[in-house]
């Protein structure tokens, strides 16, 4: 997006450049990253970063009204699936934009979808270090994953407060399905060797009355008084052969980081009620009076879902009148992204993701760092870019 250093890092681009990177990577935990890692970091210019945050600041808005837990009272599968003890404001938030161009041609952001959930927050910092490493010599030192002034040890420092604080690392977990067969185990590993923390599976947990313990490596019970929860909740309802002694739904004594209700809050269920120039004309799909007759521009998402799935991108009426549970999806504007990142081939196009943090030293949530993904298929996604270069999971960054 910035062509001087678009071309310069191109030119200096090697395989043998791009291997060394993904070897650091995998030897850095001994655990080979089952995810495709981009060949390049993307550089994103003030105009296009202001317009990010300008976007972040809008949702952020309706994301802090006062009403706003009213306002997504019914985002949940059901009431089974509400957690006690509900605190807020969100520790995490995700916003994903799809990078396009208006009417005039100028960058602009996009929403795509939007979390109240932690994402790869370690994992990035890992990856921009990487980039730095291997291809620093085409990045600028004044080009930053973050923003604000917030330098690598500012943002460490951060999440080890929001997650940690002043607990005992051994008594926080992360929580996770299965975590060593997930495809972003890389994270979990990178999370502990930061902050002192162990990853424990959901089906190992301990409960006793209302407190959880877990075995430490020799063994002895250790009581859980942070949890900082990474299961996504359409694979845990997906998944009826876990067997364990806690359920989400049960009152224990543990601080949640972030309460899994946000989960459900700041989701794609949220989408109809924001507005502005940064987001899609959304519509819960039972809400909607009359169907668009330019359906051609709308793509219908199921609410509970996640990586794509159930997504139709070729919407008829006939679709929408199929669908017996209409309550359960979403019809929103297709959202065009703009082929702008300049490869050995094709054009890339990408996705930014903007990761936040609420801050309860100050009381504001900030954005963190970010998360890049790149395509050249029809959507993001792995399915979508098999065989293709240039393309996979990266990071953005900003000039300053």
């Amino acid at each position: 997006m910035i062509k001087n250093i678009r071309a310069t890092y191109n030119k200096n681009f090697s395989e043998e450049k791009y291997q060394a990177l993904l070897d650091d990577i995998n030897t850095a935990f001994n655990y080979k990253v089952r995810f495709k890692i981009a060949e390049t970091p993307i550089f994103i210019p003030k105009a296009l970063k202001q317009k990010l945050v300008d976007a972040c600041s809008d949702i952020l808005k309706v994301i802090n009204r006062p009403d706003f837990k009213e306002l997504t009272k019914d985002a949940f599968f059901d009431e089974n699936t509400i957690v006690p003890n509900e605190v807020g404001p969100p520790k995490f938030i995700q916003l994903d934009f799809g990078i396009c161009k208006d009417e005039n041609g100028e960058l602009t952001p996009k929403l795509i979808e939007l979390q109240g959930f932690p994402s790869l927050y370690f994992f990035q910092e890992l990856l921009g270090r990487m980039y730095r490493k291997h291809f620093g010599d085409v990045i600028p030192l004044e080009y930053s994953q973050h923003l604000n002034g917030m330098t690598t040890e500012d943002y460490i420092e951060l999440l080890r407060t929001e997650i940690v604080g002043d607990t005992d690392p051994k008594q926080v977990i992360l929580l996770e399905i299965e975590p060593d067969e997930q495809p972003t185990a890389i994270d979990f590993y990178a999370t502990e060797a930061m902050l002192g923390i162990k990853t424990i599976c959901i089906t190992k947990l301990i409960k006793r009355g209302k407190e959880l313990f877990y075995k430490d490596d020799n063994g002895d019970e250790i009581r859980i008084l942070k949890i900082y929860n990474r299961i996504i909740f359409d694979e845990l309802h997906q998944r009826k052969d876990l067997v364990g002694q806690f359920r989400f739904q049960d009152e224990v004594d543990v601080e949640w980081v972030c309460h899994p209700n946000w989960f459900f809050r700041i989701s794609k269920y949220t989408m109809p009620f924001l507005k502005g120039d940064y987001v899609p004309k959304s519509y819960h799909l039972d809400k909607l009076k009359t169907i668009p007759e330019d359906l051609e521009n709308y793509v219908l998402k199921p609410l509970f879902s996640f990586a794509g799935s159930g997504v139709h991108i070729n919407v008829t009426k006939n679709t929408i009148e199929s669908i017996a549970n209409k309550s359960n999806y979403l019809l929103q504007e297709k959202v065009v992204y703009a082929p702008i990142i300049e490869t050995m081939d094709v054009p890339a196009k990408c996705e930014v993701r903007m990761m936040m943090v609420h801050n309860s030293k100050t009381n504001t949530i900030e954005i963190a760092s970010n998360l890049v993904r790149l395509s050249k298929g029809e959507m993001v996604g792995v399915k979508y870019n098999k065989d293709k270069t240039w393309v996979g999971g990266s990071t953005g960054f900003f000039e300053n």
